[in-house]
Protein backbone atom coordinates (compact mmCIF):
# COMPACT_ATOMS: atom_id res chain seq x y z
CA UNK A 1 0.00 0.00 0.00
CA UNK A 2 1.10 3.47 -0.73
CA UNK A 3 -0.32 6.50 1.04
CA UNK A 4 0.20 10.22 0.82
CA UNK A 5 -0.52 11.62 4.28
CA UNK A 6 -1.03 15.35 4.71
CA UNK A 7 -1.59 17.25 7.94
CA UNK A 8 -4.59 19.49 7.34
CA UNK A 9 -6.66 22.16 9.02
CA UNK A 10 -9.56 21.07 6.79
CA UNK A 11 -10.26 18.71 3.91
CA UNK A 12 -13.27 17.63 1.91
CA UNK A 13 -14.21 15.40 -0.99
CA UNK A 14 -17.08 15.89 -3.43
CA UNK A 15 -18.76 13.47 -5.82
CA UNK A 16 -21.20 14.87 -8.40
CA UNK A 17 -21.21 18.25 -6.65
CA UNK A 18 -22.11 16.80 -3.23
CA UNK A 19 -19.75 16.78 -0.27
CA UNK A 20 -19.45 13.11 0.77
CA UNK A 21 -16.67 13.49 3.34
CA UNK A 22 -15.30 16.42 5.30
CA UNK A 23 -12.98 16.90 8.28
CA UNK A 24 -11.38 19.72 10.15
CA UNK A 25 -8.11 19.19 12.09
CA UNK A 26 -6.46 15.91 11.12
CA UNK A 27 -5.00 14.00 8.19
CA UNK A 28 -5.89 13.78 4.53
CA UNK A 29 -4.88 10.28 3.38
CA UNK A 30 -4.75 9.30 -0.29
CA UNK A 31 -4.47 5.50 -0.39
CA UNK A 32 -3.39 3.24 -3.24
CA UNK A 33 -3.61 -0.54 -2.94
CA UNK A 34 -1.00 -2.60 -4.77
CA UNK A 35 -1.22 -6.11 -6.19
CA UNK A 36 -0.25 -8.54 -3.45
CA UNK A 37 -1.25 -6.28 -0.56
CA UNK A 38 -3.04 -8.03 2.28
CA UNK A 39 -4.16 -7.61 5.89
CA UNK A 40 -0.57 -7.13 7.09
CA UNK A 41 -0.37 -4.02 4.89
CA UNK A 42 -3.68 -2.83 6.36
CA UNK A 43 -2.36 -3.21 9.93
CA UNK A 44 0.88 -1.42 9.07
CA UNK A 45 -0.86 1.52 7.39
CA UNK A 46 -3.50 1.88 10.13
CA UNK A 47 -0.81 1.88 12.83
CA UNK A 48 1.35 4.42 10.98
CA UNK A 49 -1.55 6.77 10.26
CA UNK A 50 -2.54 6.78 13.93
CA UNK A 51 0.92 6.96 15.49
CA UNK A 52 3.22 8.86 13.10
CA UNK A 53 4.21 12.02 14.95
CA UNK A 54 3.11 14.73 12.50
CA UNK A 55 1.62 17.28 14.89
CA UNK A 56 3.50 19.92 16.85
CA UNK A 57 3.93 20.00 20.62
CA UNK A 58 4.24 23.15 22.75
CA UNK A 59 7.82 23.66 21.52
CA UNK A 60 6.81 23.43 17.86
CA UNK A 61 8.41 20.00 17.35
CA UNK A 62 6.53 17.22 15.57
CA UNK A 63 6.07 15.04 18.66
CA UNK A 64 2.35 14.33 18.61
CA UNK A 65 0.43 11.75 16.64
CA UNK A 66 -3.11 11.79 15.29
CA UNK A 67 -4.12 9.70 18.29
CA UNK A 68 -2.50 12.23 20.66
CA UNK A 69 -4.34 15.22 19.21
CA UNK A 70 -7.69 13.52 18.55
CA UNK A 71 -7.68 14.41 14.87
CA UNK A 72 -9.84 12.93 12.14
CA UNK A 73 -8.93 11.24 8.85
CA UNK A 74 -10.32 11.87 5.39
CA UNK A 75 -9.48 8.65 3.51
CA UNK A 76 -9.66 8.72 -0.29
CA UNK A 77 -8.79 5.84 -2.61
CA UNK A 78 -6.27 6.74 -5.30
CA UNK A 79 -4.97 3.96 -7.51
CA UNK A 80 -2.83 6.44 -9.45
CA UNK A 81 -0.36 6.39 -6.53
CA UNK A 82 0.74 3.02 -7.96
CA UNK A 83 1.31 4.44 -11.43
CA UNK A 84 4.75 4.00 -12.94
CA UNK A 85 5.95 6.88 -15.09
CA UNK A 86 9.51 5.87 -15.98
CA UNK A 87 8.75 4.55 -19.48
CA UNK A 88 6.90 6.40 -22.17
CA UNK A 89 4.32 9.13 -21.70
CA UNK A 90 1.35 7.11 -20.46
CA UNK A 91 1.56 5.90 -16.83
CA UNK A 92 1.37 2.16 -16.26
CA UNK A 93 -0.97 0.95 -13.55
CA UNK A 94 0.14 -2.69 -13.66
CA UNK A 95 1.16 -2.54 -9.98
CA UNK A 96 -2.29 -1.43 -8.78
CA UNK A 97 -4.59 -4.07 -7.31
CA UNK A 98 -7.76 -4.93 -9.23
CA UNK A 99 -10.87 -3.06 -8.03
CA UNK A 100 -12.45 -5.78 -5.86
CA UNK A 101 -9.47 -6.57 -3.59
CA UNK A 102 -8.46 -2.90 -3.59
CA UNK A 103 -11.88 -1.83 -2.32
CA UNK A 104 -11.91 -4.57 0.32
CA UNK A 105 -8.50 -3.52 1.69
CA UNK A 106 -9.35 0.19 1.45
CA UNK A 107 -12.47 -0.45 3.53
CA UNK A 108 -10.42 -2.49 6.02
CA UNK A 109 -8.12 0.52 6.52
CA UNK A 110 -11.16 2.72 7.24
CA UNK A 111 -12.57 0.10 9.62
CA UNK A 112 -9.24 -0.38 11.39
CA UNK A 113 -8.91 3.35 11.99
CA UNK A 114 -12.48 3.58 13.27
CA UNK A 115 -12.01 0.58 15.57
CA UNK A 116 -8.99 2.30 17.10
CA UNK A 117 -11.07 5.36 17.95
CA UNK A 118 -10.37 7.63 14.97
CA UNK A 119 -13.12 9.60 13.26
CA UNK A 120 -12.92 8.62 9.59
CA UNK A 121 -14.66 10.17 6.61
CA UNK A 122 -14.22 8.76 3.12
CA UNK A 123 -14.68 9.40 -0.53
CA UNK A 124 -16.60 6.95 -2.71
CA UNK A 125 -14.41 4.16 -4.05
CA UNK A 126 -13.87 4.25 -7.85
CA UNK A 127 -15.76 7.53 -8.24
CA UNK A 128 -14.55 10.70 -9.90
CA UNK A 129 -13.87 12.95 -6.91
CA UNK A 130 -12.84 16.52 -6.28
CA UNK A 131 -10.64 16.85 -3.20
CA UNK A 132 -10.00 20.14 -1.42
CA UNK A 133 -7.67 20.63 1.50
CA UNK A 134 -5.66 23.14 3.44
CA UNK A 135 -2.29 21.52 4.12
CA UNK A 136 -1.04 22.64 7.54
CA UNK A 137 2.69 23.37 7.46
CA UNK A 138 2.80 22.12 4.75
CA UNK A 139 3.41 18.67 6.21
CA UNK A 140 3.23 15.74 3.79
CA UNK A 141 4.67 12.22 4.00
CA UNK A 142 4.64 9.28 1.60
CA UNK A 143 4.13 5.92 3.27
CA UNK A 144 4.79 2.60 1.54
CA UNK A 145 4.02 -0.59 3.46
CA UNK A 146 6.55 -2.53 1.37
CA UNK A 147 9.32 -0.22 2.50
CA UNK A 148 8.12 -0.41 6.08
CA UNK A 149 9.06 -3.98 6.82
CA UNK A 150 5.74 -5.72 6.20
CA UNK A 151 6.53 -9.43 6.19
CA UNK A 152 4.82 -11.53 3.56
CA UNK A 153 4.43 -15.27 3.76
CA UNK A 154 5.93 -17.15 0.83
CA UNK A 155 3.49 -19.73 -0.49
Amino acid sequence: MRAVIQRVTSASVEVDGQVVGEIRHGLMVLLGVAKGDDESDVRYVVDKIRTLRMFSDEQGKMNRSLADVGGAVLLVSQFTLLGRTANGRRPSFDDAAPPEPAQRLYEQVATGLRESGTIVKTGIFASHMQVALINDGPVTFVLDSREGGVTRLKV
